[in-house]
């Protein structure tokens, strides 16, 4: 029995032997390794140029030689309330957090790094976390909210510090590099274009002196971004990343970054006395649209309005009036406030500039002395000290002006008291889709000058506006809290 059994066993041992040599050798039911299997094509579809390859070697080194130069900033800060903005400031948005993230860019060796204003607001504790994986307590050297920009910290020495560039230089379609920490993402890189230069009134800054003169960017920017830079592609910082355009919180598509000229300045001063020595002109400022353009003058739009020269301040010590256009400064032509709100903030005050201006169809140019901010006397617009006619002080008429969508009537004494003027029309009605809606203008509004003669009743208004029929009259208007400034208006034919 013994026998029977292992003779058995021995025959099968060698049945298996033998299928298990047939099913590798012949029928293929078991899968060979891996390793004998080709996957994929021998080669890829496109062989890539020498100007591919160095294109795609440029995005390469940027990111590999500035990501270095890049800090991640975290903070304890005061509670703060949502604004609920569609344009925000990241780190501002983050409603009853006591802590928060950002970026910033060493921009010495021995440890100064700027950042965004909003990221270290109200900042209690601020730490800096380094490319290295290093980690530093930093201290608020200076802030400057109208810029939204600071600087801060760290006791260190040997770090590597970012090439400042000159944003003057960008052009529309320039391709460019976001480098920062979004979501506590560290060291994140994005690319894309510069989409638009020179973006303002984004309201962001809710100051009147605030600057806003961003370089908008489709390269992703998010929340944590903010401080980190925007690069081109030879490594050169050409902006510090500020603000996104959301609806959600995060990137849909546009970001906004302080241009690094701008941001230079700001950080010398912050460094150098822990506060911005701006210079300012003392003048309140408003974009030609293209029916100013036709009643001031102008071949088309162009330059910047002067609505008002503050008393005391440089532009009226430098005889620069009310009316006047500016074209250029410095030789740089300007067609937006903000543009010439930008140039400006750049100059410490003392630093004189030249205008070149357009008054009564001539170009003149005005030296101007900047003055500091505090030297800038502000005051209440002034009443005209022209003798009102007592006979019209009472009177009701109205004339209403159809092809414009307007309406005006006569001043009663009393609200001449109230708006603080000796002249002047009232607006009592503005047609939806009219031509003076257009323009912005209001029931309440007060009319005082028109094509820079002041009017005393809706007659005068009345021949002043059929003698420009077919053409654009200038405007000078006026709120009930004594803000003014210049519209123009175009008259249709009858």
């Amino acid at each position: 029995m013994k026998s029977k059994g292992i003779l058995g066993a021995i025959v099968l041992i060698g049945i298996g032997i033998l299928f298990g040599a047939l099913l590798v050798s012949g029928f293929g039911l078991v899968r060979p390794g891996l390793a004998d299997i080709n996957i994929g094509a021998d080669k890829p579809p496109v062989s890539l140029d020498a100007d591919a390859t160095s294109f795609s070697k440029a995005f390469i080194e940027v990111a590999e030689t500035v990501t270095p130069t890049i800090v991640q900033i975290t903070v304890v800060s005061e509670r703060t309330d949502s604004k609920g903005w569609d344009f925000f400031f990241p780190f501002r948005d983050m409603p009853q957090e006591q802590r928060g993230s950002g970026s910033g860019i060493i921009i010495s060796g021995d440890g100064y790094i700027i950042t965004n204003n909003h990221v270290v607001e109200n900042a209690t504790k601020v730490d800096v976390g380094l490319y290295d994986k290093r980690k530093f307590s930093a201290t608020v050297v200076g802030t400057d909210p109208l810029t939204d920009l600071a600087v801060i910290k760290i006791d260190a020495n040997n770090l590597p510090a970012a090439y400042l560039g000159n944003s003057d230089n960008l052009k529309v379609g320039q391709w460019v590099m976001a480098i920062g920490n979004p979501l506590a993402l560290t060291s994140t890189v994005t690319a894309g274009i510069v989409s638009a230069i020179g973006r303002g009134n984004l309201r962001l800054i809710t100051d009147s002196y605030g600057v806003e003169n961003f370089i908008q960017t489709d390269a992703a920017i998010n929340p944590g971004n903010s401080g980190g830079a925007l690069v081109d592609l030879s490594g050169a910082v050409i902006g510090v990343n500020s603000a996104i355009a959301t609806r959600s919180g995060t990137y849909i598509g546009y970001g906004f970054a302080i241009p690094i000229n701008l941001a230079k300045a700001v950080a010398k001063d912050l460094i150098a006395t822990g506060k911005v020595n701006r210079g300012y002109i003392g003048i309140e400022i408003k974009d030609i649209d293209d029916a100013l353009a036709k009643a001031l003058g102008l071949d088309r739009p162009r330059g910047i309005l002067v609505q008002r020269a503050i008393e005391g301040g440089a532009a009226e010590s430098a005889d620069i009036r009310e009316g006047d256009i500016i074209l250029k400064i410095d030789g740089k032509e300007v067609n937006k406030s903000n543009e010439l709100q930008s140039y400006v903030a750049s100059k410490t005050a003392g630093t004189t500039v030249s205008l070149i201006i357009f008054r009564d169809g001539k170009e003149i140019e005005k030296k101007v002395t900047l003055k500091a901010r505090e030297e800038d006397k502000k005051s209440e617009p002034v009443a005209d000290k022209g003798k009102s006619d007592p006979k019209k002080d009472t009177k009701l008429n109205t004339v209403s002006f159809e092809e414009i969508g307007l309406a005006v009537s006569n001043l009663t004494q009393r609200e001449k008291t109230s708006y603080k003027v000796d002249n002047g029309v009232k607006i009592i009605g503005v047609k939806t889709f009219s031509i003076a809606e257009d323009q912005r203008l209001r029931d309440g509004y007060i009319i005082v000058e028109a094509d820079k003669k002041k009017v005393n009743d809706v007659n005068e208004l009345k021949d002043i506006f059929d003698s420009k029929r077919g053409s654009a009259v200038l405007l000078k208007v006026q709120d009930a809290n004594g803000n003014s400034w210049f519209i123009g208006l175009e008259v249709p034919e009858k």
